[in-house]
């Protein structure tokens, strides 16, 4: 239970508050603010758990009806031999999973780059995890999934997966964290994809003969992926290693990642955004974006149903005049997306972060309007 003390100032009596009762500076408004809210979150951890078990029991015992209530639907009268049919006792949830295709690996490889953790704010470190994890889960539900990998994870980042986070990325299925860097995540993502678990040529990669004729294991092939680069990203290619720059700086260090994949000799390419689309507003992405369209093209092979499927509504993005792209491509994907079981705690603990966001950004001296989803990147000009 939490208490408070009194002070004394000129006589009179102050009541100071736990979160009041530190060394140095006072702490201002929105810290406070933000602390309170941290508080209550934790506080009340175990009552969202058992209502989260609650609610599952429930649908569980409501999809049991609703299948009972089916399965007596079903058993209609034979009038030609007067007897009743037998009843269907296939448990839905067992078709239901038969339906399930199973994901296709594929051998090639995406690197979140994170390397640049003392250059961002905490809003933007949080807005950062936030978007790993939904590039995880992207790749986890994906039809065909690529090998990824997290390099330089360590800082503040790794502080806040394991603490506020609570480590819920250890039980993460495909996904391997790197303390080196980008090169060292590329090193490893090589010996996987030439392995025995490498993946297969199916999906977009099954027209690629050069791969499939080849007797020896390819050389290793890094791309990094920077608006600034002169060359255009045509497709993806087995055996490749693409790497995605973990940064969200609203533009503060732009060219950083395309400076830091030149002075390591490193292949650069930009996604061909501008050959495809015409957008509202800025062509700019967050890294589970960048991360989410490369896998459409593995399924696709098409950037324009890919660049469709994926980009936000709000950056109101068409096709250019003359552009085709083959049938069924999906509509334009919202901000939000369900996410598999593995990664919806750590979503729900991000999303109470948005205000404190904004508040960081204030006291740093930035507009409170400016938004904090995180942008990538992966900046077209």
């Amino acid at each position: 239970m939490s208490s408070s003390r009194a002070s004394s100032v000129d006589g009179r009596e102050k009541i100071v508050s736990p979160l009041q009762e530190q060394s140095g500076p006072p702490l201002s408004k929105n810290k406070l603010k933000k602390l309170r809210r941290d508080q209550a979150w934790e506080e009340g951890r175990e009552k969202r758990k058992e209502l989260r078990k609650i609610r599952n029991k429930n649908r569980k015992e409501r999809k049991r009806a609703n299948a009972a209530d089916q399965r007596n639907d079903n058993v209609p009268s034979d009038s030609a031999v007067g007897k009743r049919k037998a009843p269907d006792t296939t448990d839905p949830r067992e078709a239901k999973s038969s339906k399930k295709t199973k994901a296709i690996q594929l051998p090639v490889s995406f690197v979140i780059d994170c390397s640049f953790d003392d250059l961002m704010l905490d809003g933007e470190r949080k807005s950062l995890a936030s978007q790993i994890t939904r590039s995880y889960s992207d790749n986890h539900r994906a039809p065909f999934t690529s090998h990824m990998f997290i390099s330089s994870f360590g800082g503040h980042l790794k502080e806040r997966y394991d603490t506020v986070l609570h480590g819920h990325h250890h039980n993460w299925k495909g996904v391997r964290f790197v303390e080196g860097d980008f090169e060292e995540a590329a090193k490893q993502a090589h010996e996987l994809m030439v392995g025995a678990q490498g993946g297969s040529h199916t999906g977009a990669f099954a027209s690629n003969k050069a791969s499939l004729e080849a007797t020896e294991p390819p050389e290793q092939e890094v791309v990094y992926l920077s608006s600034d680069s002169l060359d255009i990203l045509t497709e993806l290619r087995p055996y490749t290693t693409y790497v995605i720059g973990g940064l969200v700086d609203k533009n503060r260090h732009k060219g950083i990642c395309y400076k830091r994949a030149m002075d390591r000799g490193v292949k650069t390419a930009r996604l061909p955004i501008s050959d495809y689309m015409k957008m509202a507003s800025r062509f700019v992405l967050a890294t589970n974006h960048v991360v989410e369209i490369m896998l459409r093209w593995l399924e696709l092979g098409d950037w324009g149903k890919a660049f469709l499927a994926v980009m936000p509504k709000r950056k109101g993005g068409v096709l250019k005049d003359g552009v085709m792209v083959l049938d069924g491509a999906s509509a334009a994907a919202g901000d939000d997306k369900a996410t598999d079981d593995g990664s919806r705690e750590i979503l729900r603990e991000e999303e109470q972060v948005s205000n404190e966001s904004v508040d960081e950004l204030h006291e740093a001296g930035r507009p409170a309007s400016a938004e904090v989803t995180g942008k990538s990147d992966e900046e077209q000009t």
